[in-house]
C-alpha cells in the first residue's frame, strides 16, 4: 500500500520487517506533494544526454548488505541520478567520486556506477539517504526531512546489530544523524551539539562512531575542496573503526 501521508511513513516504515520490505515501501512514497512533483516532471522533462531512457522517478531505496558494519548517509538523489537510475548515487558525478573510492578502499567489486543493473556490489557497507526522493535544488525542505524520517530511523534499526561506523556525507546527513540517533539508539545528542566538519569524528558510549566527510558534490570535488585522498582517509578510518582493516 502506497505511504500518501507522514502518518502512513511512520506506520509502514515501523511494520518493516525486513530490508526488502522497508526498500519496496520507500520505493511506494508519495508523501511529499512538492517532491513527487518534482521528480515526476525531472522524468519528464530529462536531460538531453538521457532523453532516450526511461526514469525511475520514484523514492530510492538504500543499497548494501542487511549486515553491514559501515553506513554512508547522503543528502537525497540526484534529479537526473539515482532519480533516473533507481539506485542512490548511481548514474551522476557524485556517484562516479564514491564509488571510485569504495572501490580502491576494497568496499566496491567495481569503481563505476551507472545503472541499477550494471553488476556493482558493495561489501560491509549500506549507502542511503536522508531524504529518498529527488529535491528541487539538492535541498530538501525540514518538513520533508521530517515526514522521511521514519524511513531512516528504521533502516537504521534493522542494521543496527552490524553498525559501527556512519559517515556523514555533509551538513545535511550530519544534522539527520542526531535525530535518527536518538530514536534508534535511545541516546541524546552530546551538549553542545558538535558542528560539521571534514573529518569530524564523535564518539558516543553505544552508538556508532560518527564521521564527517564533505559531500561528494560537483561543488567540492571540481573545485578541490575535497580530493580522493580526503575522501580515502576517511573510508580508511571508517575501516579500521569498523574492525574491517
Amino acid at each position: 500500500m502506497p505511504s500518501r501521508t507522514p502518518e502512513d511513513v511512520a506506520q509502514h516504515a515501523a511494520a518493516a520487517p525486513g530490508l526488502p520490505v522497508l526498500d519496496a515501501g520507500v520505493a511506494d512514497c508519495f508523501a511529499c506533494p512538492r517532491l513527487v512533483a518534482w521528480r515526476e516532471e525531472a522524468a519528464r522533462v530529462k536531460r538531453a544526454s538521457f532523453r532516450d531512457q526511461t526514469y525511475w522517478a520514484r523514492p530510492i531505496p538504500g543499497f548494501g548488505p542487511g549486515d553491514a558494519s559501515i553506513a554512508v548517509l547522503g543528502l537525497a538523489p540526484a534529479a537526473h541520478g539515482g532519480n533516473r537510475t533507481g539506485r542512490i548515487f548511481t548514474g551522476d558525478r557524485s556517484g562516479d567520486v564514491l564509488f571510485a573510492a569504495l572501490h580502491r578502499a576494497g568496499l566496491a567489486n567495481q569503481p563505476t556506477s551507472v545503472a541499477a543493473d550494471d553488476g556493482l556490489a558493495v561489501r560491509h557497507t549500506r549507502i542511503f539517504a536522508a531524504v529518498r526522493c529527488a529535491p528541487p535544488d539538492n535541498k530538501p525542505l525540514p518538513v520533508e526531512r521530517d515526514t522521511c524520517a521514519p524511513w531512516l530511523h528504521r533502516e537504521l534499526s534493522l542494521i543496527r546489530p552490524t553498525l559501527r561506523v556512519v559517515i556523514a556525507l555533509g551538513a545535511f546527513a550530519w544534522a539527520a544523524w542526531w535525530p535518527a540517533m536518538t530514536a534508534v539508539y535511545g541516546v541524546r545528542p552530546p551538549v553542545p551539539r558538535p558542528a560539521f566538519g571534514h573529518g569530524a569524528q564523535v564518539s558516543q558510549p553505544g552508538v556508532p562512531e560518527l564521521l564527517g566527510c564533505y559531500h561528494v558534490s560537483q561543488q567540492n570535488t571540481f573545485t578541490g575542496r575535497l580530493t580522493p585522498a580526503m575522501l580515502d582517509d576517511v573510508l580508511g578510518r571508517a575501516k579500521d573503526l569498523a574492525g574491517l582493516a
